[in-house]
């Protein structure tokens, strides 16, 4: 679902994403498609969809993993940015919520660049350092069950390239990592991450107020 984190009105956001955001038919459709289910919230907005396009296009990305990928939306975006040659690797322990994506990936054509793994992305990603594929990663993207999250970065900075690039959904969880009173799981959690990695010197940062705050980690 689009989020806006302005503050300044909806009017506002309309309007950035009427003049910025140019999203394909196949991704709007899965957009539609996914919109009536009880968890769309989960789905990344357009415009953080389009950032995240131009990041693998800026890295001269080769291969992406992607811990969490929902419907796939993220993916398409994220695939459809990928040269000929390149390859994202989805993790996601649901077949129910993938196979929506799946006849978008089809029809724009990037089924093929998408390497879907259905099991929990922990065993995943340590069979992929298992495989050879440390430090040959040129973004991960994070976007999974919250309580793993510092789990899930610690694998991505092993199998990322120098110079390559974290991307960590769902930093600010609707303001809840800013209110002291709220202490449930998910948000303890989410603050844990966000203060290893404001601490990390081991990687250059920013986070930005996309969606539902993204956390960027270049290592050095």
């Amino acid at each position: 679902m689009s989020k806006n984190p302005f503050g300044h009105g909806q009017e506002l956001y309309d309007y950035l994403k009427s003049v910025s955001v140019r999203e394909s038919p196949e991704l709007a459709l899965l957009r539609k498609a996914t919109q009536g289910m009880d968890s769309a919230t989960m789905q990344i907005s357009p415009d953080q969809g389009q950032f995240m396009a131009l990041l693998v296009k800026l890295l001269d990305a080769r291969i992406i993993v992607e811990v969490g990928t929902y419907t796939g939306y993220s993916a398409l975006a994220m695939a459809g940015a990928l040269p000929g040659d390149g390859r994202l690797i989805a993790c996601d322990i649901s077949r129910e919520w993938t196979n929506i994506g799946l006849p978008f990936w089809e029809q724009a054509g990037v089924r093929d660049k998408i390497d879907l793994r259905i099991a929990p992305a922990l065993d995943t990603l340590d069979q992929l350092l298992e495989q050879g594929l440390a430090g040959k990663v040129d973004l991960v993207f994070i976007d999974a069950d919250k309580t793993s999250y510092v789990n899930y970065y610690d694998r991505a900075y092993r199998l990322l390239r120098p110079n390559g690039l974290i991307l960590i959904d769902n930093v600010f969880w609707g303001g809840a990592v800013a209110d002291p009173d709220i202490t449930d799981e998910d948000t303890i959690a989410i603050r844990q991450l966000n203060d290893l990695v404001s601490r990390d010197d081991r990687v250059d940062i920013s986070m930005i107020s996309v969606g539902d705050g993204l956390f960027l980690a270049r290592k050095k």
